[in-house]
């Protein structure tokens, strides 16, 4: 039986549109909902709505529901519709009407914003510890290959000499101002609309502040309204600071690309990381790189397909929320795995020593020649001129 169950049974055609698959991503955020239930069952027995034994088998049943879903044996059912009616319906069943009470005080609304935002700072912690491990690998492979030079390109073109410990501490540099803004982003999230019900509050005295530090929030969402406004908004910053981490994958992928093709030879990749031909015998192809790069395209996306539906809609809450989910559930997965490629990547990348050296090719040198004439005395324009004579 749904939450909202009336005296009619809903189409089954209209069933399938409504629920989709949500109640298939949901199974991501069942243990967050449970430890938020929890909480929230605390606190209703702080206010006197729970007795201490009720208290207690809800408890034991929501961890035992934890444990049922790490097991793969916790079902949510298409007519559940999602995780947060799965578990009422589970509670209900085990403990009568004990089960009946935990929805007091709240609304799926809240519920879905509450459990979303504890997944969302789990997986930023597991990204941050993705990203430091990133950096020490850039660190050892750099130190391991400092002073190994070649040519630096700008229009695709030889430009100045450059070196692998500068290329790669691009990267490392980028990854530092990442974390900045993961640490500005966790700080938005950490923020508890448990509480806001469905985005105008409940009729009762509640305890926000309790519920939000036993779940390990900074702050209560205080206003009810823009706790759902801020569903859509806070994913859009979250999937923005996605993309602009996949951007950097993107950026190295195509540089990996370019420059360990045989023609430049710069940069060599184990051949098992390497995939093949149906019809070419000789091809070794550096697919895992291609598809970081496109990873980036479809992380971007996402940001963009949550703006666009979050947008023209009025105060309050709407079913368009629910496509909210899959994207950015999607987009976290794709920026873990990612994070874990170019780790492997980078700690397996051989540098030709020899190659990079013979592709300092004189045009390369221009710029350091204009400048041996400036230490000279030469005017910078007067240098330039005269070296640009020759090419």
């Amino acid at each position: 039986m749904k939450l909202w169950q009336k005296k009619y049974n809903l189409n089954k055609k209209i069933e399938d549109y409504t629920v989709g698959n949500d109640f298939q991503i949901d199974h991501v955020i069942l243990a967050y909902d449970c430890k938020a239930s929890i909480a929230h069952a605390e606190m209703l027995n702080q206010i006197n709505i729970l007795t201490e034994d009720e208290l207690q088998s809800l408890v034991n049943e929501l961890n035992n529901i934890i444990e049922l879903s790490k097991k793969g044996e916790f079902v949510i059912e298409k007519s559940d519709e999602d995780c947060h009616t799965a578990i009422e319906k589970y509670l209900t069943k085990k403990l009568g009407d004990t089960g009946k009470k935990i929805h007091t005080a709240r609304s799926r609304n809240d519920q879905v914003l509450t459990a979303l935002r504890l997944y969302y700072l789990d997986n930023l912690k597991l990204i941050k510890t993705k990203i430091i491990d990133l950096q020490k690998t850039l660190e050892i492979v750099s130190n391991e290959n400092k002073g190994i030079e070649f040519p630096g390109y700008t229009h695709t073109r030889k430009a100045m000499v450059t070196s692998v410990d500068m290329w790669i501490g691009a990267l490392k540099d980028s990854m530092d101002d990442n974390l900045l803004q993961l640490e500005a982003l966790y700080k938005l999230l950490s923020q508890s609309p448990l509480g806001t019900a469905a985005g105008y509050g409940v009729p009762i005295t509640i305890n926000r502040d309790y519920t939000a530090q036993k779940m390990g929030f900074a702050k209560v969402q205080k206003n009810p309204i823009y706790a759902q406004h801020s569903r859509g908004k806070f994913e859009a910053a979250l999937l923005s600071f996605l993309s602009l981490l996949m951007f950097d994958g993107n950026k190295y992928a195509s540089d990996l690309i370019l420059l360990s093709m045989p023609e430049f030879g710069f940069f060599n990749l184990p051949d098992e990381f390497l995939t093949g031909s149906s019809i070419m015998p000789q091809k070794k192809n550096p697919d895992v790189l291609e598809l970081l790069r496109a990873n980036y395209h479809v992380v971007t996306s996402a940001e963009f397909q949550i703006k666009s539906m979050m947008s023209n809609l009025i105060s309050g809450y709407h079913r368009d929320f629910q496509f909210f989910k899959e994207p950015v559930v999607k987009s976290i997965e794709i920026v873990q795995n990612s994070l874990d490629i170019m780790i492997l990547v980078f700690s397996n990348l051989k540098f030709d020593k020899e190659k990079c050296k013979e592709a300092i090719t004189e045009e390369v040198l221009a710029t350091e020649k204009v400048y041996k004439l400036v230490e000279q005395g030469m005017t910078f324009r007067d240098a330039y001129k005269k070296i640009a004579e020759g090419y």
